[in-house]
């Protein structure tokens, strides 16, 4: 099992059903996500991982990758087919990937 993947990877993955759960603080997500991205802060994912698919791989995302590690490793801890996505948002940005705000314009990340 994967504990890392890059982001083209992510996105082949995601393009096959991989759930794609960003971790990163409301400001930061309000201003640019992936647009096939589900959110919650990695301050309230311990309380909120029932929300989760149980049925899918999950590919956790961050800016850089430190936040969604942390959330990766939690996961796995708690059962879940978790995977961090190395380089983040600012990775995903900068291989070309959609970035949408939270009113569906482009988004840019904090």
């Amino acid at each position: 099992m994967d504990e890392e993947i890059d982001v083209t990877e992510a996105a082949e993955r995601i393009k096959n059903g991989a759930y794609l759960l960003d971790v990163r603080e409301n400001d930061e997500w309000e201003t640019g996500h992936a647009p096939e991205a589900e959110h919650i802060a990695l301050s309230t994912l311990i309380f909120d991982r029932e929300a989760l698919p149980t049925d899918r791989q999950i590919l956790v995302i961050c800016k850089v990758g430190g936040r969604s590690a942390q959330a990766t490793t939690v996961l796995r801890q708690s059962g879940f087919d978790a995977v961090n996505v190395a380089g983040g948002m600012l990775a995903w940005a900068q291989s070309g990937f959609a970035v949408t705000d939270s009113y569906g314009g482009e988004g840019s990340i904090l």
